[in-house]
């Protein structure tokens, strides 16, 4: 064997021992790919297609008037309870006024129904005296006419008496029924007239209250579009508060990708502002009723054909763990990335329970009505 067969059998050996050992690396990478797959990506769902959603309030007026102050702009925190702005007063004072007027007014007319009412009372006891006396005079002319001399005009006269007392009693009778119409058997407090008169001062003192526009939560404030010296009107928008406390994803997932998400399930996901240093956590709220396409202003019509098929994707909602966000907070409409572990897949898509709390509330905005009501009973007792 020349030197040349010996070069050509050394190049093989060496060619097939380098095929040989390609060949057990990519078997080695696609037996740990597999092995990784079966144990992570098999159950793991992803889609890039998600965004941020929160909580907006929106600040509005419930009177119309002028702005007087803003005490709050864009981007500032802002707590629960806060005057956010302070509208034009003056009208709202001055009907305020005018009502606690009418109210002393009204209570006043009341008492003095109460009073008539008394009154009417004596009359109808003298009315009854003076008809009783007047029919006791006219029987007493009437037995002395067969005795003794008694003029016609005398006992005409008792007669007329008789008519004209009856006449006054039964005028005593209804002024009192008519009196007695207005009040009924209703305690002077309860009267509809002072009810009516103190409900206009409550609403007078609500309108008062509502020149101050306060926050019903506590949050940041956004989209202020309203200036000093603007005439606003009811309902308006003023600007918005994001409160920190309640965020979720709504994630779109190919329909291929729904089969084994169910409700409660973990979530990780990232997002574009803080790139893949901060992992967020978070577990699947509820997979909506249907398609982004089928509840969209003018959904799709496949009726023709020539149509193409599309995968659909259906919004899931999934709610962010919050404590996460003292450290990282997001905002809302950022994109994000996210992966959900569907191990498992034995739990619901669809809730089985109703909902026993509010969504959201808050309490802020109701008007304690007990210092305007301590005002009321102040001027009725006072009139």
């Amino acid at each position: 064997m020349n030197l040349n067969e010996l070069s050509k059998d050394k190049k093989f050996f060496t060619r097939k021992k380098l095929i040989l050992s390609v060949l057990i690396i990519f078997l080695l990478c696609a037996f740990g790919f597999s092995f990784y797959w079966f144990l992570e990506l098999r159950d793991l769902q992803t889609t890039d297609d998600a965004y941020v959603s929160g909580n907006k309030v929106l600040i509005s007026s419930q009177v119309a008037s002028s702005v007087v102050s803003i005490n709050y702009t864009n981007t500032d925190l802002v707590k629960k309870g806060d005057v956010l702005i302070q509208l034009d007063s003056t009208d709202a004072t001055l009907a305020y006024n005018k009502a606690k007027s009418n109210l002393s007014e009204t209570v006043r007319k009341v008492r003095q129904l109460y009073i008539n009412s008394r009154l009417d009372k004596d009359n109808i006891d003298k009315a009854k005296i003076a008809y009783k006396q007047s029919l006791t005079d006219l029987n007493r002319l009437s037995r002395l006419t067969g005795v003794a001399a008694v003029a016609h005009e005398t006992l005409q006269h008792a007669k007329n008496q008789v008519v004209s007392n009856k006449i006054s009693l039964n005028i005593a009778l209804q002024e009192y029924k008519s009196n007695q119409a207005l009040l009924l058997d209703t305690n002077f407090i309860n009267q509809p007239s002072i009810q009516n008169a103190a409900d206009a001062v409550r609403e007078a003192w609500m309108t008062l209250q509502r020149t101050r526009i306060k926050s019903p939560v506590t949050g940041y404030v956004a989209q202020r579009s309203v200036n000093v010296g603007e005439n606003i009107s009811v309902g308006q928008s003023l600007m918005a508060i994001v409160p920190m406390d309640q965020f979720w994803l709504n994630a779109n997932f190919k329909e291929t990708q729904l089969s084994r998400v169910r409700i409660g399930q973990k979530v990780n996901f990232t997002t574009d502002i803080y790139g893949d240093s901060v992992v967020y956590t978070g577990y699947v709220a509820g997979i909506n009723m249907g398609t982004g396409s089928a509840f969209s202003l003018l959904p799709a019509q496949n009726a023709s054909g020539n149509w193409i098929k599309i995968v659909q994707r259906v919004p899931v909602k999934i709610m962010v763990d919050i404590d996460q966000l003292e450290n990282h907070p997001l905002r809302i409409g950022l994109s994000a990335n996210v992966k959900v572990k569907t191990i498992g897949g034995e739990g619901s898509s669809l809730p089985k329970t109703q909902r026993s709390t509010p969504v959201y509330s808050s309490e802020t905005l109701i008007l304690d009505t007990a210092d305007v009501d301590r005002e009321i009973v102040e001027i009725i007792n006072s009139n």
